[in-house]
């Protein structure tokens, strides 16, 4: 971490003594560490739901070039493919 940059920051005091109880407890050196592993997690998470929206838009304008189907032949296949065993025609 060769550039740090001191922040302030302000939470509820229940999620502070969480912080405060962990570094107690021996888990974290400080509570600044449980926020870098807060703020990497999140990281992570908004990079992986950034990539599956660009998944799912990709899908959607793919499926927008098909040509349309008529809807009652596609449920037709749906209901077909997904029919139980155990029902009656």
């Amino acid at each position: 971490m060769a550039n740090i940059e001191r922040m302030t920051i302000t939470m509820p005091a229940a999620m502070a003594d969480a912080l405060r109880h962990f570094v107690e407890e021996g888990e974290y050196a400080s509570t600044s560490e449980i926020v870098r592993e807060a703020v990497r997690d999140w990281s992570r998470k908004r990079d992986g739901e950034r990539r599956d929206l660009e998944t799912l838009r990709a899908l959607i304008k793919e499926g927008m070039a098909e040509p349309a189907q008529p809807g009652n032949e596609v449920f037709a296949r749906l209901r077909a493919r997904y029919a139980s065993p155990h029902q009656e025609p």
